[in-house]
């Protein structure tokens, strides 16, 4: 890409960093070809008109790239040519690692597309041994099903297994409460005069119900007196 006469850094860094941009932004369309569902078996219209996109724009840049550097060896002031120099160098750093992003997503998406195909041709491979061994297939559909029927077998067994750990964990705990009624009935019946106490305090109880019940009944039959 040539740029027209009069054309100034400020213009061409401009431009290097829109194609910068449109980069990126191609780069994020180009990588959703490797994580396709399905991806086709050849590359698609869309895949081949963004890695041509690419290309052209990394064909761009290092044209820039190239009028950049002529413009900066024509220049002679050295503060302005550093600061200069050190964007030139920035550039060319972007141009590097985007063509290796290019070069690891064509990878990717060529890694991903052979993965497809090889599955594919398993698959079909797997089809047509069975469309011409009806005997072997049958065979393998009812060892599909035996190894169904053990895997529910076997999580039936750890099921009732979890069931028997879950009644045992409750007649441990039955048995421990067991013994802790039997050691308080026992230090009850050991300590002098427990039994009459808590006898006594029974007593006050059921006397108390008896004077709050008098008490209400008597209320009530004021109230119905004076009504």
């Amino acid at each position: 890409m040539s740029s027209p006469t009069g054309t100034g850094w400020p213009q061409l860094r401009q431009q290097a960093r829109s194609l910068e941009t449109q980069t990126e932004n191609l780069f994020h369309t180009y990588s959703q070809f490797a994580t396709l569902p399905k991806i086709p078996p050849k590359p698609s219209e869309g895949e081949e008109r963004v890695e041509s996109q690419l290309q052209d724009i990394l064909q761009r840049r290092e044209a820039l790239i190239a009028q950049l550097s002529r413009l900066l060896d024509s220049e002679s002031t050295l503060t302005s040519s550093a600061l200069k120099q050190n964007n030139l160098s920035r550039h060319r750093e972007i141009l590097q690692d985007h063509r290796r992003e290019l070069h690891r997503l064509k990878t990717a998406i060529s890694d991903a597309r052979a993965r497809a195909n090889l599955l594919s041709t398993v698959r079909s491979d797997i089809n047509a041994y069975r469309s011409s061994n009806p005997a072997a297939a049958e065979a393998e559909y009812m060892l599909d099903e035996r190894r169904r029927i053990d895997n529910s077998h076997n999580m039936a067994d750890s099921v009732l297994s979890q069931a028997y750990a879950v009644n045992e964990s409750f007649g441990i705990q039955r048995e421990t409460l067991a013994s802790v009624n039997r050691r308080i009935v026992g230090v009850a019946s050991q300590v002098p005069g427990i039994n009459g106490l808590i006898g006594r305090i029974g007593a006050k109880k059921r006397r108390d119900g008896i004077i709050l019940g008098g008490f209400i009944a008597f209320c009530l039959l004021m109230l119905l007196y004076f009504r």
